[in-house]
């Protein structure tokens, strides 16, 4: 057994190096043969193969295979619902049998010599919520396989998926060499692929449009013949790029409220800023032309905050070059927002974006974006993600030479840009966003309270990244807010956003859910989300670094304006939480629990209103918080559990890592036991447990967590339907069983049988 769990786990690592096959593989078909020769190795299986599924044949085509005849492969084609292997494909499920030859969908290919090989074991190959094909492996001797080689090649699939669907989509369009920049890449003169790296995931189709490959060269080239004009031209071409600034606020103040105050606020400060008008006028009267006065301004602060050795002050330099190309533009009269007769509902391709050019982008209709070579800042990234516009990366210059309005096709989540695709191209890309878009759509609203068929009461919150949610959240009926992630004010901008700036977003907030419970998390950034314009050095392990309530109690000036605006827009509502993350002792939740004390008794003494009476409470996700649980349970009014980072940190696993994810448990007993500990904890001392992490709405874990005492989920909206659904089915005292047969149990093998997660 000891063995086979060695074996096993060698091919999820080996799997794990996709990167190192490619570059021992000279073409697509040497990829495929390198991977059937692993998985048979590992498996100890006799037969393994790989099916993919041909958009243009509609028809599962077998591509590779290790102990069948070799001249099989492309040649052996089924339908998507015949044989074992159709019935794999159409049912999204994997199957395993003692001898293939006896199950009823059995279909017998002569040419592959397959008859003498008895047992089967054939999972999906899924890319996101589309089947792509079909992994397999055979061998002579009935009843071979077995659960643990089921769960090693679903994992084995899985890791596989994205590869695999480049190396399907580019057999369709006869392109069979990994290049350099990718996983598959073509030099075709048509332009057929282009392989890049995923910034904001998600479809698009549509013309493009060619940006051209700096959107600044109005700033950096003397060239262009000079407008005459002094102060007077100058003072209107100011007024004009305010006035451009303010409509765009005024754009998206619906759309995306946490950005429509934040991300033009140093354009703002330059337009008041008196010394730059001041050297810009000086050197009109010294015979500059305002063009000319208004590049040398500009130069200089570049120069300027390019050269210092804050990160913070350097990324201000975008701001100054977005702002002053505006100018420019207003100078010479052409407006900078003339988009000509450009097609609406386009793919932009770009060598640089600035933040506001993102937002004019959307009020075009622009469905996705391409940046060529760099040119990307956070900024345009985090905008493109929460705008839910694709983004993708690539390196390829001939690009931005390509005719305006050429079709393209962007899959967003594998970074291939499809440039004049064909038909069999346009199909493929059709069924994955379809399925993309089912995935993500809501599947209805909430039936009234949540109660379990026995009657018991169960509390469904929302889980909140931006306010534009809000609509999604009220719409399905949500109680509340478990999970207000108030990190997007700070990471949207260049600078702490006022303690007045976070008021406004916050408010909103409250004003959108009267009557109902609000929950805001303060400031959780350090590890992946990192702010721009704090320099808090290189740190080795930024998940173990300077994050969460580390972060807030360091800079107590950005803590103090956070809290005092949440409580300020929190007056007059109903009921407000207060949560801090990642809490590992008493004297950091007592350290960070006095602070709101104090800026409530601030607030007093300003004569401001603010929200008298909050609960203060804590995120459960350390283990050293599980630790000395029944200690914070006496003193915090709430607890919720984090438990995406809960597993993380218990487990000591990045499940982003392909080659430990396999590790990544939330079935371990160590978690199960330690989720029934904080519940029992919570409800000794009367306090309410909630849950706003994954397992919240994973089918398999919300029997246990009710079983343990969980009665509050917070749960992303869309998660919410179906939730209920499954809640209002179940009996409790049937649950409580459950729970306590997991919480007899010690092996992760037999948790995940009982779980159905096999």
């Amino acid at each position: 057994m000891e063995t086979a769990y060695n074996d096993h786990l060698n091919l999820l690592c080996d799997m794990g190096d996709l990167s190192g096959i490619l570059r021992d593989s000279d073409d697509i078909h040497m990829f495929l043969d390198h991977t059937v020769a692993l998985v048979a190795r590992h498996l100890k299986a006799q037969v393994s193969s790989i099916y993919l599924y041909d958009d243009a044949l509609k028809r599962l085509v077998l591509r590779a295979t290790l102990g069948l005849r070799p001249e099989s492969v492309g040649r052996v084609s089924l339908a998507g619902d015949e044989g074992l292997v159709g019935k794999v494909f159409s049912s999204l499920a994997p199957l395993c049998t003692g001898d293939g030859r006896t199950h009823p969908d059995f279909l017998y290919f002569s040419e592959t010599g397959e008859e003498r090989f008895l047992s089967f074991l054939a999972v999906p190959i899924q890319r996101g919520a589309v089947c792509i094909g079909v992994l397999v492996v055979q061998h002579e001797e009935a009843d071979r396989f077995g659960a643990m080689d089921v769960r090693a090649l679903r994992a084995t699939a899985s890791q596989l998926g994205s590869a695999l669907e480049n190396a399907r989509l580019l057999l369709s369009l006869g392109m069979d060499s990994p290049g350099k920049n990718g996983l598959f890449h073509t030099s075709s003169p048509r332009l057929s692929l282009i392989k890049g790296k995923v910034a904001s995931s998600g479809y698009a189709m549509g013309p493009a449009l060619v940006l051209g490959d700096n959107r600044c060269d109005i700033l950096r080239e003397d060239t262009e013949p000079e407008v005459p004009g002094g102060k007077a031209c100058f003072q209107e071409a100011l007024e004009k790029t305010c006035a451009e600034l303010n409509a765009l606020q005024d754009r998206f103040a619906q759309r995306l409220p946490e950005s429509a105050s934040l991300i033009f606020t140093a354009h703002f400060m330059m337009l008041k800023d008196p010394s730059f008008r001041r050297r810009i006028e000086e050197k009109i009267d010294q015979g500059f032309s305002p063009m000319a006065a208004v590049r040398a301004a500009a130069r200089h602060y570049i120069s300027i905050f390019a050269a210092s050795s804050h990160a913070y002050i350097r990324e201000k330099v975008a701001d100054i070059e977005d702002f002053s190309c505006r100018l420019l533009r207003n100078l010479k009269s052409g407006d900078m927002e003339d988009g000509g007769s450009r097609p609406r509902g386009g793919i932009a391709i770009a060598g640089e974006l600035f933040p506001s050019d993102i937002l004019k982008l959307v009020s075009e209709d622009v469905t996705g974006i391409v940046l060529v070579s760099g040119g990307l800042t956070s900024h345009v990234a985090i905008l493109c993600r929460s705008l839910q516009i694709p983004l993708i990366l690539v390196e390829d210059h001939a690009l931005l030479q390509i005719p305006e309005g050429t079709p393209l096709l962007m899959d967003g989540t594998t970074g291939n840009l499809y440039i004049r695709p064909d038909e069999a191209v346009q199909e493929t890309f059709a069924r994955s966003r379809a399925a993309w878009l089912a995935a993500d759509a809501v599947s209805g609203v909430l039936d009234g309270e949540t109660r379990t068929r026995d009657g018991v009461r169960i509390r469904l919150l929302a889980n909140i990244n931006l306010l534009s949610e809000m609509a999604l959240a009220l719409k399905i009926g949500a109680e509340g807010i478990g999970l207000y992630r108030s990190e997007f004010p700070f990471l949207i901008r260049s600078s702490f956003p006022s303690e007045a700036e976070q008021y406004q977003v916050y408010r909103r907030l409250f004003e959108d859910m009267p009557g109902k419970t609000v929950t805001v998390r303060t400031l959780d950034v350090g590890g992946e989300k990192v702010l721009s314009h704090v320099d808090s050095g290189t740190e080795v392990n930024p998940e173990l670094g300077l994050r969460s309530i580390r972060f807030s109690l360091l800079h107590r000036d950005v803590f103090e304006a956070q809290i005092r605006a949440v409580l300020r827009a929190a007056e007059g509502a109903f009921a407000l939480r207060i949560m801090f993350p990642m809490i590992s002792g008493l004297d950091e939740f007592r350290e960070a629990r006095s602070m709101v004390y104090a800026c409530m008794e601030s607030l007093r003494e300003d004569g401001l209103g603010f929200h008298e009476n909050p609960e203060i409470g804590m995120m459960v996700e350390l283990p050293a918080a599980v630790g000395i649980i029944e200690d914070f349970a006496k003193e915090a009014d709430f607890f919720s559990i984090g438990t995406n980072d809960l597993v993380q940190y218990m487990l000591a696993v990045d499940r982003s890592n392909p080659k430990v994810a396999h590790y990544y448990q939330p079935w371990h007993p160590a978690v199960l036991r330690s989720l029934a500990r904080i519940a029992e904890a919570g409800s000794k001392a009367g306090i309410d447990v909630s849950v706003c992490g994954e397992m919240g709405h994973e089918p398999a874990f919300i029997p246990f967590l009710l079983g343990i005492g969980i009665r509050t989920l917070s749960l992303d909206p869309q998660f919410m339907p179906a939730v209920q659904q499954q809640i209002q089915k179940m009996d409790l005292e049937k649950a409580e069983r459950h729970a306590a047969e997991l919480l007899g149990m010690a092996s992760t093998k037999a948790l995940s049988e009982v779980l159905g997660l096999v």
